[in-house]
């Protein structure tokens, strides 16, 4: 194909000089996007693909309307696409074009979206990263992450060292869910990490430049951009890959043009140890910002947010994500919130002020980006103006006046706030257009030369007003108009019947059916003199306008303390509104090792069905509970609204119970049932063995676990040995309040043995063969799980149900079960559960008179006959083993003896570790033998 030019050729070689995706290229009215670019424009858009002709040869051309572009470069970057932007200008020999931005996920400021959309960076020094496994770190790594919320100017970094560094990189980045991640050099190469971050993100992984992360040239640009001692202040002038970090995205902010870097006027360092530990799996399972489907609704966030803004929404969704450890800080919003609930028309009328409030933090950045339109800007001077009145409705209430709520109010700058408001209101019009190039912005009596053009405009639009009653009495023409349009300007308009009368000075520039059109010299010139009179207004408007986007941007940081307080308010009474509505109690928190709760209730389960309150007590008697109970009857819920009434207390809300003593938590750990990932060769049981590994390794004895079965992936007594270990290690090691839900009885004895170990079950009730669920919680263990009764409710067929009823009969008896063939009964063979070698004994063809023969020789007796017996194993495998023993009357005195133990021992009233016990001392009396 020859070369192309002209457009196209301009085109293509703008794309050559770029590594964005696709590019968007101004044309006039319109922004193109030619060859392959407009074909993936096309398909992803539903946009009419045309042909351009260029040297011969035809491309592919699609293009968006001018003004139109923002909402099309939106739903292109929110499919991960990057985007340059050509710009059109005049120059000498007529137009050019370049390249003036590049929108990417991370830099795009025309969200439609109340989250935050961060941009992350993230650097390694040292260590190798994920061993060789991918289930645990690897060399001991440091790892420097920097976020950026370009739409409101915050910026944080942090930094993560030490053998868990990895894993705890990764959870920082699932925490900030960022839209785009760029890798540092030495993360590049570890397709492990990357992949982790693919699979718990939904970012854009996007390459910078090397150079961007050497230690010189970004401690430079992190200086450069918040001030010469900020390194210090903040405390990471020694944390090299945090500054790394930092130094990177500042760059790319700069590189991709999003003009936004004016609104980044404080770095913030985010000490981890401040804040709950809440990995990505204890999130996902309390379901905290959205449900284990991905919907919003049903969640945590979506049942306490009643904000009125979406920076107050932004901020509570922060919150539970990141829920606090100080004791002050949580004090100082328990404080807010009770005084928001007591003063509640108060707290009416602050929520229906804040309702009238912009989003100022972004406000601030399409300020300081050149973005901002008028509205912008007249939306910020009335979201500003309400900082005022908020803090006058506060001070006029006596409870709200003398509550931390004050003190948020008066951490931005009232003053400068106000004044920007009042230069604002003094400029722009009440409600002005929403483009700056059509005038009638600024307000009369605010620029004298601008009102002199004002004057002078309405002065010529004045003549014509009255020239065709000045032309009709001159020419005694009835029929004649003055009107304007694009094509033929100003003119004199004369109906067909008069036509004969119009003066020789009239010039006719147009005919139609019936009437002439003319013009004057007069008309003419005073259209000359209108045209430079409005070309010239909207100039100086517009220059006006820029000053005035100029300044705003210059205050951004007013802009951002005003929004940052105006959204904590807004947090802070949605939690008190929520707390009102549902007789919420504000929590006692301490630095004990407790967690006492009266009444307690799951905060989303109360809102769709009527809750039966549960009692909860934990301290350093009762640190490890084992939760035992029906199928169904609410183990899970009872142990989730425990964690989440804790992450509730260290967000500074009201608790869902009657009373509640919480001791502070440094994280909160959740192992409660998996997926299979086999996409990523990770079976159900190594997703749980590698979740367990993660709590047993990160857990503290300040932390809170959450154990929803342990071990139930595998074979019974591979997962019973785990879990009981686990408990062990849990208890001896970790010293963790431990809440652990299991359907394996057996571990129940380790309530008996250890003294921090207690029981409790969720009580169920059964007559006549039905059982009702009674949804409480008491103290001590429960043997039974009613799983048949739940597959009963579930709608298993009546046959597998009763067939599951008969045989859990024979098994608690320790009879011989049939195992029943496809021939109804006949040739059906006799399985017992042997005790001592944990596996199902059957024989040989028989009936049920010999399968209860069978029994009565005890549980350990073969049920087979003839020469041999084969053994069924709990894992389904078979062996053949050899003759039974002969338990005739010729036994030795020693072996009778020992049958007669068995005899006698009740299975079902014998502890599981005693039960064992004794069949070792068993065995070890006939190995004697």
């Amino acid at each position: 194909m020859t070369e192309a030019t002209g457009i196209v050729g301009e085109f293509l070689s703008l794309k050559e000089g770029t590594d964005a995706d696709l590019l968007a290229m101004q044309c006039g009215d319109f922004y193109e996007f030619f060859a392959e670019d407009a074909e993936t424009v096309a398909d992803e858009l539903d946009l009419k693909v045309s042909q351009k002709s260029s040297h011969g040869s035809s491309y592919p051309m699609a293009g968006v309307p001018l003004d139109d572009l923002t909402p099309y470069l939106s739903a292109l970057v929110e499919r991960g696409y990057r985007v340059a932007v050509a710009d059109q200008y005049e120059t000498a020999d007529g137009h050019a074009r370049e390249i003036t931005r590049v929108v990417t996920p991370g830099t795009h400021l025309e969200t439609s979206d109340d989250d935050a959309q961060y941009l992350a960076a993230v650097v390694r020094e040292g260590g190798s990263g994920r061993g060789d496994s991918g289930g645990s770190d690897g060399d001991d790594a440091t790892y420097g992450i920097a976020v950026a919320d370009v739409t409101t100017g915050q910026f944080l970094v942090t930094e993560q060292s030490g053998a868990d560094a990895t894993s705890a990189a990764l959870t920082e980045l699932y925490k900030f869910d960022p839209a785009e991640v760029l890798p540092g050099p030495e993360v590049r190469s570890d397709d492990d990490f990357l992949d982790e971050i693919r699979e718990r993100t939904d970012a854009s992984l996007s390459l910078h430049t090397t150079e961007a992360f050497a230690p010189g040239r970004a401690r430079h640009r992190v200086r450069e951009q918040f001030g010469d001692e900020t390194l210090e202040s903040v405390g990471i002038a020694d944390a090299e890959a945090a500054v790394r970090a930092a130094g990177a995205v500042v760059s790319y902010v700069d590189e991709t043009g999003a003009g936004v870097l004016a609104s980044m006027t404080r770095l913030q360092s985010f000490d981890e140890s401040a804040y709950v530990d809440l990995d990505a799996t204890t999130q996902r399972n309390l379901e905290l910002t959205e449900t284990m489907q991905g919907d919003r609704k049903g969640s945590l966030f979506d049942t306490v947010d009643h904000t009125v803004t979406s920076a107050g929404g932004r901020l509570l969704r922060e919150w539970l994500q990141r829920p606090r450890r100080s004791r002050a800080e949580l004090g100082r919003r328990q404080s807010a919130v009770a005084a928001l609930a007591e003063a509640a028309m108060a707290r009416d009328r602050l929520r229906e002020t804040l309702g009238d409030a912009y989003d100022l933090e972004r406000l601030a950045s399409k300020a300081a980006s050149g973005s901002a339109d008028a509205r912008d800007l007249r939306a910020t001077q009335e979201t500003l103006a309400l900082l005022s009145a908020v803090g006058d409705l506060v001070a006029d209430s006596e409870r709200l006046a003398d509550s931390p709520l004050a003190e948020v109010l008066d951490r931005p700058d009232r003053e400068a706030a106000a004044e920007l408001a009042a230069d604002l209101d003094e400029a722009l019009v009440e409600d002005p257009p929403g483009t700056v190039t059509q005038g009638g912005l600024i307000r009369p009596g605010f620029d004298p030369e601008l009102d002199e053009i004002i004057d002078d405009h309405e002065a010529a639009l004045d003549w014509i007003e009255h020239l065709p009653e000045r032309e009709k009495e001159r020419t005694g023409i009835t029929h004649l108009s003055v009107d304007r349009n694009k094509t033929d300007g100003y003119y004199i308009q004369v109906g067909k019947s008069e036509t004969d009368a119009v003066p020789e000075a009239y010039e006719q520039i147009k005919t139609l059916k019936n009437s002439e059109r003319y013009v004057i010299d007069e008309l003419a010139e005073k259209e000359r003199e209108i045209l430079r009179l409005e070309e010239r207004r909207h100039e100086l408007e517009r220059q006006i306008f820029e000053r005035l986007r100029d300044r705003v941007a210059a205050r951004a940081e007013v802009l951002q303390e005003t929004g940052r307080a105006l959204a904590e308010c807004d947090a802070l009474a949605s939690l008190a509104a929520h707390a009102v509505r549902n007789d919420w109690t504000r929590p006692e928190l301490s630095d004990g090792r407790e967690l006492v709760v009266e009444g307690g209730r799951h905060p989303v389960v109360e809102q769709t069905t009527q809750f039966v309150p549960n009692d909860l007590r934990m301290d350093d008697d009762r640190q490890f509970l084992i939760v035992t109970g029906p199928n169904m009857s609410g183990k899970s819920t009872y142990m989730r609204q425990a964690a989440l009434i804790t992450l509730l207390a260290q967000v500074g809300s009201f608790v869902p119970a009657r009373s509640a003593r919480v001791g502070l938590v440094d994280g909160i750990y959740t192992r409660v049932g998996a997926l299979d990932e086999l996409a990523q060769g990770r079976s159900t049981f190594m997703v749980e063995m590698q979740e367990l590994s993660n709590i047993l390794h990160s857990a503290t004895d300040d932390s809170l676990v959450i154990l929803d079965e342990v071990g139930r992936g595998t074979a019974t007594y591979d997962g019973i040995s785990i879990a009981w270990a686990a408990s062990e290690y849990i208890v001896n090691n970790v010293a963790a309040k431990t809440l652990f839900a299991t359907h394996y009885h057996e571990l129940t004895v380790l309530g008996e043995e250890l003294p921090s170990v207690q029981n409790v079950h969720v009580a169920a009730e059964e007559r006549d063969g039905d059982v009702t669920f009674l949804r409480t919680v008491e103290d001590g263990p429960t043997d039974r799980s009613y799983g048949i009764h739940v597959a009963d409710l579930a709608g298993v067929p009546d046959p597998v149900v009763d067939r599951s009823r008969e045989v859990l009969d024979r098994l608690r008896e320790e009879e011989a079960i049939e195992v029943r063939g496809s021939d109804g009964g006949s040739g059906t063979t006799q399985a017992v559960f042997d005790l001592s070698s944990g596996q199902f004994k059957t024989g040989g063809n028989g009936s049920s008179a010999g399968s209860e023969g069978a029994s009565d020789a005890g549980p350990a007796a073969d049920a087979g006959t003839g020469s041999g017996s084969e053994q069924l194993a709990t894992d389904g495998s078979h062996a053949v083993e050899g003759s039974p023993a002969d338990t005739g009357p010729t036994l030795d005195p020693e072996v009778a003896e020992v049958l007669d133990e068995l005899r006698d021992l009740d299975v079902n009233e014998t502890p599981p570790v005693e039960l064992m016990a004794k069949v070792q001392d068993w065995q070890a009396e006939l190995d004697e033998e």
